[in-house]
């Protein structure tokens, strides 16, 4: 069965869109706009759907499903491109599946792979995937803290570095790498749930004693 596919991923700086036409075990790429920006997320996502669509020469109404990385990743960034997808689904009435946008990274890669990117506050989200699959995580932690023993590193191209590992070419989530990550199509999709992995910043204050208290 061929399928027309919406991609979207904004878990990490790599603002990504593609269309993507599977038909049977083979997977194209139509088109895809990437824009590198870790601050134009709102921005950017939609523009890269519009002009996916125009260079794939797609309309919305050809499309058959919409898949999502939901991270981990920034609770801003993911909650435009989850909020973005949800949104088209609803829609055009098209199931709206969600991947770890980390799977859409290790998607093709071999042997034991570490996975990472960017988590801010000096720690990243990583996973650990045995042939692709992945066997641990996704985490957060300091590079420190994240188990050691994989064969080789994919990821973020600042925070690769910080491990004595071999370096694998995939940097972010393609639109490939979400369309792969999908376990089953004709699956009904389960609830987009982000993996924010950490707790807000933002924490309601808590007041002193005696204060807001009826006399």
């Amino acid at each position: 069965m061929s399928r027309l596919v919406l991609a979207v991923d904004t878990a990490t700086p790599a603002v990504t869109a593609g269309v993507v036409r599977i038909d049977g075990d083979t997977v194209e790429v139509l088109a895809e706009q990437v824009t590198v920006d870790p601050r134009a997320h709102a921005e950017q996502l939609t523009p890269n759907i519009v002009g996916a669509l125009a260079d794939a020469e797609v309309s919305t109404a050809q499309l058959d499903a919409v898949v999502v990385g939901c991270g981990p990743g920034p609770f801003t960034g993911l909650r435009v491109g989850m909020a973005t997808a949800a949104a088209f689904g609803h829609a055009l009435g098209r199931p709206v599946h969600g991947v770890c946008s980390l799977d859409a990274i290790a998607v093709g890669t071999s042997g034991d792979v570490l996975v990472v990117t960017d988590a801010r506050r000096r720690e990243v989200y990583w996973a650990r995937y045995r042939d692709g699959v992945r066997f641990d995580g996704p985490a957060v932690n300091a590079a420190v803290d994240v188990p050691t023993g994989a064969q080789a590193v994919a990821g973020s191209p600042d925070h690769v570095s910080l491990f004595e590992l071999p370096r694998l070419a995939p940097v972010y989530p393609t639109a490939v790498g979400l369309v792969a990550a999908v376990a089953d199509w004709d699956a009904e999709p389960a609830p987009l749930i982000p993996l924010y992995l950490r707790r807000p910043d933002a924490k309601p204050q808590v007041p002193a004693p005696g204060v807001g208290r009826a006399p």
